[in-house]
């Protein structure tokens, strides 16, 4: 069986680096990132941008300098913006495009199109946009209104997308705007626009934005992205003899929730933060260790959303029973995770149970060659990649090539620390 041996060096956050290319729009000046993610989600967010006048420069060496400016100087696009398969393309950008003095229309991939965009549509409507989809659905069309409200929104579900959404169309808004967020989700938005936040006397967190906050310049090196860091650090923990290093990695709170899954399943990491702002990062040392299944609180749910498919692998190769429930947000990502988890892991000799919010897997079990079926999920595709490095017989993804969604050099990267 080979191992991971090595020091790896992981792409920028992709959350980061969306958040990096709009908020660098909407600011009047030049904006600087090395590091950032050019997969395919982060270019559809320059594409877009691109396409409404903003100067967007790149270089190979994965820097880009953006010159933005206020989008009421953008100007109209002469075909439909495409978000590809990138939701948080398509759930960001719609807060901007709701207040252009233009009309604009907002269209993704056959996937993207298949996910929900009712969820920031009914609070952008709610502020006065002028939004109409396909029952809920992309395509969007937006057109101009004479000028958005500030609400008051407590968030339905945890989603750090649509949290995004309505502060940045706050940005925008007549009058104050308040989200109101009762489970902790990804707080890169708060963070990188510096925006209010405060905890009421009912343990909510509120964060304000208004019209006229100035839009702070956030050039910057961007942490490697830790939801890509989680399929090398499951690899190192499984394989015998493995010794991996992190470096530069994203160690946000709001991010790295399925540490504190390891954690609880008895996983000792060494962790060294060697940065505080404008994003926590350090490195990460892993060595294979033995683990024990647990039931997943469900506090940590949206916290661990994007590594539930290597979770699933992790799980079938520890000790007792992994029970993963109230995470039926799953069914709604770039395909039903749920149902390639179970499908693919049970094509490869695992007995899994399914549930309508998740699934219960007993280990350890051994991995059995066979053909998996991506469903064209990049977090599938990589999740599996690391199961057949753990199989006796080659596991053979249909679509490899989708984890350029998220991470274009993973398979070079992997193959780069893998030792016989």
């Amino acid at each position: 069986m080979p191992k991971l041996k090595g020091t790896v060096l992981l792409p920028g956050d992709k959350s980061i680096s969306h958040r990096a290319a709009l908020f660098s729009a909407i600011r009047e000046g030049t904006s600087y990132f090395e590091n950032f993610n050019f997969n395919r989600d982060c270019l559809a967010t320059l594409a877009c941008l691109r396409a409404v006048g903003v100067e967007i420069e790149t270089k190979e060496d994965t820097s880009v300098r953006i010159n933005g400016k206020d989008p009421g100087r953008w100007q109209k696009p002469d075909h439909p913006l495409n978000a590809e398969n990138s939701g948080t393309t398509a759930r960001l950008l719609s807060a901007l495009l709701a207040n252009l003095p233009f009309p604009t229309t907002l269209i993704g991939d056959a996937s993207l199109s298949r996910r929900p965009m009712k969820r920031i549509i009914e609070p952008l409507t709610q502020m006065g946009a002028d939004i109409r989809s396909n029952n809920g659905y992309l395509p969007l069309e937006f057109f101009p209104v004479s000028g958005l409200k500030g609400i008051d929104y407590e968030l339905p579900v945890a989603s750090a997308q649509v949290k995004s959404a309505v502060l940045m169309a706050g940005l925008f808004a007549e009058g104050a705007t308040r989200v109101i967020e009762t489970i902790p989700s990804r707080d890169h938005t708060e963070r990188l626009l510096n925006l209010p936040v405060e905890i009421d006397a009912r343990g909510r967190k509120i964060i304000r934005s208004r019209r006229g906050l100035p839009i702070p310049d956030i050039s910057m090196k961007i942490p490697g992205d830790f939801s890509s860091a989680a399929f090398f650090i499951t690899g190192a923990l499984l394989l015998p003899g493995s010794e991996l290093m992190i470096k530069n990695v994203s160690l946000n709170p709001t991010r790295t929730g399925f540490l504190e899954v390891l954690k609880q399943m008895g996983a000792q990491l060494e962790i060294n933060l060697t940065q505080q702002e404008p994003e926590p990062a350090g490195e990460i040392v892993i060595r294979p260790q033995k683990l024990h299944n647990i039931e997943i609180p469900e506090e940590l749910i949206p916290n661990i959303i994007d590594e539930i498919p290597i979770l699933s692998i992790l799980a079938a190769r520890s000790e007792g029973t992994l029970v993963l429930r109230h995470a039926s947000e799953l069914r709604f990502k770039e395909s039903d995770r749920i149902k390639a988890i179970v499908q693919n892991l049970r094509q490869i000799g695992v007995e899994v149970e399914e549930f309508e919010d998740g699934f219960q897997v007993c280990g350890p079990q051994s991995f059995k060659g066979g053909k998996i079926t991506t469903f064209g999920d990049h977090r599938i595709a990589m999740s599996f990649a690391i199961a057949d490095l753990l199989s006796d017989e080659p596991i053979e993804p249909d679509d490899p090539d989708c984890a350029a969604v998220s991470f274009p050099d993973f398979y070079h990267i992997l193959k780069s620390v893998v030792q016989a």
